[in-house]
């Protein structure tokens, strides 16, 4: 499901690395556009460039050439302060090892984002609520992730990365460090995202039996688009 409004498009990307006098390309010339609505896989090999381009859509790195266009307007033209506002406001970030902070309680962790948007006490709370028990996990608010189960944790992870609403979601091989069941479990929520909410999802995997999930599969070799 998509609406055909383009949130991200990608021109001739390209990302190198060096090591002193070695140039090290991992992304070369990648060309992309995503739509609000869309459920998007990004498969390929270890090594592909995968994770390189999903730190690149979540303005953690930066490219060394090409254009990425965020809601039409070009991110190399952002102030890093606004750079900082766009990640906290309109990307939702879930990664594999879940980077929930153990020394908060979940309805903390869940209200991390807002906290930094500067959202009302009152409204967090309100907020990590209500998320928490969309993620089914209502009643361990008061609980700390040491006391939860990986897919407990993947859940309160997922509620964090919704906390500000944000415009799309960026997965990292969420189900990485999960057992099948709740891996299945895991996807079973972003389906109901996507398709009850109109999420917009891009997720890394190496996974294919996750294929028929996706609305539309980029396919990633030796830092191309193939296929």
């Amino acid at each position: 499901m998509n609406t055909g409004d383009e949130i991200i498009k990608l021109d001739q990307l390209e990302k190198t690395y060096y090591m002193g006098s070695l140039a090290v390309p991992v992304l070369k010339g990648i060309d992309m556009s995503i739509s609000k609505g869309e459920y998007i896989g990004i498969m390929g090999v270890s090594g592909s460039g995968k994770s390189t381009m999903l730190n690149i859509l979540g303005l953690l790195d930066v490219s060394t050439g090409g254009k990425y266009f965020l809601d039409g307007e070009e991110v190399k033209n952002f102030s890093d302060n606004h750079l900082a506002e766009l990640r906290n406001d309109k990307i939702g970030f879930i990664f594999q090892s879940f980077n929930l902070s153990a020394h908060l309680t979940v309805a903390q962790n869940i209200e991390m984002p807002m906290v930094y948007a500067e959202t009302s006490r009152k409204v967090r709370r309100e907020r990590a609520i209500e998320l928490a028990e969309r993620v089914n996990l209502g009643h361990r608010l008061k609980h700390r992730p040491t006391e939860l189960s990986g897919g407990e944790c993947q859940r309160i992870a997922i509620a964090r990365a919704l906390s500000n609403k944000p415009s799309y979601l960026l997965a990292d091989e969420p189900t990485g460090n999960l057992d099948e069941k709740t891996s299945d479990e895991i996807m079973a929520l972003f389906h109901e995202l996507h398709s009850e909410h109109n999420t917009t999802i891009v997720m890394v995997t190496h996974n294919p039996e996750l294929e028929s999930v996706f609305d539309r599969i980029v396919h990633l070799r030796d830092g191309r688009v193939v296929g």
